[in-house]
């Protein structure tokens, strides 16, 4: 499956536009990371972005939340490892690879940055920087939903918080026009 066959199963899916501008935004974050630890971006990108295919199906049921989804994209010739990713990050089956544990940190960033972007004047990625989107990660009521101790997770990959927030914010940015949130 490559980007634009997975846009298409995704919005047959998955109806609502902000989740779908969340999943492309989870997969920009999920290809800087495969490009910062020397993996396929491409597979990551589509990891990144069919990782909440099923979420208006269990939005209601998170305890099938990636049970949901692997009935849906069984058909989709996805390799083995970009299947346990989307299954790991629901939360209902364990993280073990590092490919997993990325998907798991990349889904929450994406909430805070748009959330930072939002509250900008600017409306846009690109005018967020990165000492403001350190207070705001400091600050649990805003954007009260990214979950902070998932994103620090970062560390147990070999990323230092800074870098990570950096590094998504680079890939957010990159992406800015089809996330809504750019010139």
């Amino acid at each position: 499956m490559n980007r634009e066959e997975g846009m298409i199963i995704l919005q047959k899916n998955l109806p609502n536009d902000s989740l779908i501008k969340h999943c492309i935004a989870v997969g920009a974050v999920m290809e800087e990371l495969a490009v910062h630890f020397g993996e396929d971006k491409e597979k990551w990108f589509l990891a990144g972005l069919l990782h909440d295919i099923d979420y208006e199906i269990t939005k209601t049921k998170p305890e099938k939340h990636g049970i949901i989804a692997m009935e849906i994209l069984a058909d989709c010739k996805l390799s083995n490892d970009i299947l346990q990713a989307i299954k790991a990050h629901s939360g209902n089956f364990p993280a073990e690879t590092l490919f997993d544990k990325a998907l798991l940190i990349a889904d929450p960033i994406t909430g805070l940055i748009t959330a930072s972007a939002l509250i900008n004047p600017a409306k846009k990625v690109s005018a967020v920087k990165l000492k403001s989107l350190k207070k705001k990660f400091k600050n649990k009521k805003f954007a009260a939903g990214a979950n902070r101790e998932q994103i620090a997770d970062c560390e147990k990959i070999g990323l230092q918080l800074n870098d990570f927030l950096e590094l998504s914010l680079k890939a957010m940015v990159a992406y800015q026009d089809q996330l809504g949130l750019g010139d």
